[in-house]
């Protein structure tokens, strides 16, 4: 049976207050005084209350309350999941949501936004491209967090990351742990901050095991990686292991080792679908999308100052690829 969520007048018994303290506390109103209002946020804290968001907007008679997601390209599993949570964590407030992919076009990510805002959209998430985003400020009413990247040219941006760096960091040290040292990396563009963050915290780990010849940036799609994965198996000195930064890196090198008769370790950052199915399972760096899209939505709602940071914890998931040594990726037979 769901629990019935806490309202207004729930705070307002809790508190000892009147309901229209609650409303004004709860709507930033002056004139109450600093000891009412710290009693209404922690009996609002107590009780886990949530604002209904679309009900005051209502009252207000403004509309519905709707929110726009922008993202890369909703094709790639990570944004479609991504895009299922927000508008799971937007129900909640009674919000609709509209999407739109910009696909790795930078021009189309400012023309998603200014259409949306031509068409009332009230709020926005924004899976941020590597270009500027100085351009925003001429949408000063338009309030704006951003997911999984922090935007440039934004001064005091409110962001929901996944703590990359501790994910570079866990999936090499775990292979590291196994005894592989000639770890590659293959990963997106090096500009996007989630990129960047992921490939420091693999070149953290490795230390002076660092090899920048097994290095590799600017993968977007799986041929491509499969195509840098297998050039790397194919020279004199291969890889044992590889980081992939991303599910499309992963899939890569998975197909990229297909015919091998031995197969390199590997561990992922995203989960994917069918990671269970291959033999071994892949080893994949794995997060909360839940926590990640209510985390935007309810900064997105909350109304207090920009400028706030918010990292979503991972966690290592083991199911084989990660967890094969060096002999058992070597492609070269025991003499």
């Amino acid at each position: 049976m769901t629990a019935r969520k806490s309202t207004m007048s729930d705070v307002a018994r809790h508190a000892n207050v009147s309901l229209k303290t609650v409303s004004r506390v709860v709507n930033s109103e002056p004139h109450v005084s600093a000891e009412i209002r710290q009693r209404v946020h922690d009996s609002i804290n107590a009780l886990g209350f949530r604002r209904n968001e679309a009900a005051a907007r209502l009252a207000r008679g403004s509309g519905m309350l709707t929110i726009g997601l922008i993202m890369e390209n909703i094709s790639n599993e990570f944004y479609s999941h991504l895009a299922k949570a927000v508008e799971s964590a937007a129900a909640e407030h009674d919000a609709l949501v509209v999407f739109g992919s910009y696909t790795e076009r930078v021009e189309r990510e400012r023309l998603l936004v200014e259409a949306m805002s031509a068409r009332g959209v009230d709020s926005l998430i924004v899976v941020p491209s590597s270009a500027d985003h100085g351009w925003l400020a001429e949408h000063p009413g338009l309030r704006t967090v951003f997911v999984d990247r922090a935007p440039l040219g934004v001064p005091d941006p409110d962001v929901v990351v996944i703590d990359n760096l501790t994910g570079g960091r866990m999936a090499t040290e775990h292979l590291l742990a196994r005894g592989h040292r000639r770890i590659a990396l293959l990963s997106d563009q090096r500009e996007v901050s989630a990129v960047h963050e992921r490939a420091t915290g693999y070149r953290q780990a490795l230390g002076s095991h660092l090899d920048e010849s097994l290095v590799v940036h600017g993968v977007f799609d799986p041929w491509r990686a499969c195509h840098e994965a297998a050039r790397l198996l194919g020279g004199d000195d291969p890889p044992t292991a590889f980081f992939a930064t991303n599910n499309r890196a992963a899939v890569g090198v998975l197909m990229a080792g297909r015919d091998l008769p031995r197969r390199p370790a590997l561990v992922g950052f995203d989960d994917f679908a069918l990671a269970e199915v291959f033999s071994p399972g892949v080893s994949v760096i794995r997060y909360d999308f839940a926590k990640l899209a209510r985390s935007a939505v309810d900064l997105l709602l909350s109304g207090a100052d920009a400028g706030r940071l918010i990292k979503v914890p991972v966690e290592l998931v083991a199911r084989g690829s990660g967890e094969l040594s060096p002999a058992d990726a070597s492609l070269r037979d025991p003499a």
